[in-house]
């Protein structure tokens, strides 16, 4: 744990008990703060009670007693409407920050320290998972002490205190960027933007505006690795570029770059700083399939270079990677069929990403629904032998399917499964994937998209199981 002393002494409110607030009071009190906090949900109060935290209503909280309110990045901050709890600490003048901007404080409590442990920070629609995992691979394979956090894993607080070797890597959602304006990274990646969490910022342009302050605070001699093949990070990109702060380093997975870094027909090359040198095939890295994946390997690898001078070290770990649950996973097979978890495709673009890699698709989709729907996925139709539909988007991509593929409204997760084990059996196709995308929020259903991805591998498990006793 990371003790945040930047309060010590001093009275700290912390709004949201999940995982990451849990961590701030943690960190905290060990930090020497008081620490005054809430949640709605009684087992979280209870566990910041024994952390340590006085536990109270937001309308009993003294704010003039108060320095800082963390606020979990679930809570609104802005849009659709901030919430109660920010207004009355704007009202009361007290900043409004989040965990990771305790973390920054503590790990380099003055924006150009010198010694400080470097900090490489991913965010973007989709990828930043895969990207953070595989940069916290590729480090780790090269002999440092890479402590991975953030959106993904562990809190940033939870993290390990600096050491000699230390590099931190950090995925950072458009929330958590929003609540750490003193977030100062080495290296910002951004992997994409396409329209997602609109509700949370209002438009599109928002989103992006929040995505483009993160590599806006990155250290002015650090890297900017941004990836290009979508308008807005281009843009964003080429405006890094004319304001002369960190320097860029566009990555594409599609189109030749004249300096950069770009994958060609799944070739990865080098053009940062001389001629394009070819790195490595990345047909070659068995768990990262697909252009997308090619995508996040750029990125990562571009990240990493600053870190790691041998470029054939930076492919021998990426050829070597493992993958990450929830995000094209193989989870099993029975008979013919295959087993996909792809859980963490939350919207219509990552769910694009599952439909390109397999022909004879089994499709199980919904949730809670994202702006735009299916609508965009039409062209990867023909694909899909059969769409099992699951959750509250249920009926709307129904009529989106309908005439073109056939579906049924399985509802429940369990039950979308054994209708597509059933059917992928039955069928002619060569190599059957039932696939979980849903193109959706879990939160209808789901604590969040790991227990989906979790219920879905429980009942893949069960349905082999029953599978073995039959055929024996």
């Amino acid at each position: 744990m990371i003790a945040a002393r930047a309060f010590a002494g001093k009275g700290v409110a912390v709004f949201g008990l999940a995982r990451s607030g849990l961590a701030a009071v943690r960190a905290l009190k060990a930090g020497g703060a008081r620490v005054t906090a809430w949640d709605d949900r009684e087992p979280a109060r209870n566990a910041a009670v024994e952390a340590g935290a006085a536990v109270l209503p937001v309308a009993e909280w003294r704010w003039a007693e108060i320095a800082a309110l963390i606020l979990s990045p679930g809570v609104p901050l802005t849009h659709p409407a901030p919430h109660p709890a920010v207004l009355a600490a704007r009202a009361a003048g007290v900043e409004v920050i989040g965990d990771v901007e305790l973390f920054a404080r503590e790990i380099r409590p003055e924006p150009d320290a010198d010694g400080a442990a470097p900090v490489i920070a991913i965010t973007g629609t989709n990828g930043k998972s895969t990207t953070t995992a595989l940069i916290g691979h590729i480090l780790s394979a090269s002999g440092y002490n890479a402590e991975v956090g953030g959106n993904i894993g562990k809190p940033v607080l939870e993290l390990s205190p600096p050491g000699a070797r230390t590099i931190y890597v950090i995925e950072m959602s458009s929330y958590q960027i929003d609540l750490s304006p003193g977030f100062v990274p080495d290296v910002a990646v951004l992997s994409n933007i396409t329209p997602d969490h609109i509700d949370r910022h209002g438009s599109l342009s928002g989103y992006a505006a929040v995505k483009a302050r993160l590599l806006a605070q990155t250290a002015k001699d650090g890297l900017a690795v941004v990836g290009v093949d979508d308008p807005q990070s281009s843009a964003i990109c080429t405006q890094l570029s004319a304001r002369g702060a960190a320097q860029p380093v566009p990555v594409s997975a599609g189109k030749v770059l004249g300096r950069g870094v770009f994958v060609l027909d799944g070739v990865l090359y080098d053009a940062q700083n001389q001629r394009a040198t070819r790195v490595m095939d990345l047909k070659d890295a068995a768990h990262l399939p697909g252009a997308h994946n090619w995508q996040n390997a750029a990125l990562a690898y571009a990240a990493c270079r600053p870190f790691v001078r041998d470029a054939r070290a930076i492919a021998s770990a990426i050829a070597d990677f493992p993958g990450l649950p929830h995000r094209l996973e193989d989870v099993g097979r029975i008979g013919n069929v295959a087993f996909v978890n792809d859980s963490k495709a939350t919207n219509a673009d990552a769910a694009e990403r599952a439909l390109v890699c397999y022909p004879d698709i089994f499709w199980i989709a919904g949730g809670k629904p994202k702006e735009g729907g299916i609508e965009s996925l039409r062209p990867y139709f023909p694909r899909i032998r059969k769409a099992y539909l699951i959750g509250e988007a249920a009926s709307r991509f129904a009529d989106t399917l309908a005439g073109h593929v056939i579906y049924e409204i399985s509802g429940t997760l369990d039950k979308a499964v054994a209708s597509a084990l059933a059917d992928a059996s039955q069928s002619a196709a060569a190599a059957p994937v039932v696939l979980l995308s849903p193109a959706c929020a879990s939160f209808d259903q789901f604590r969040d998209f790991e227990a989906r991805g979790e219920a879905f591998r429980e009942a893949v498990a069960a349905l082999a199981v029953r599978h073995l006793r039959e055929a024996s």
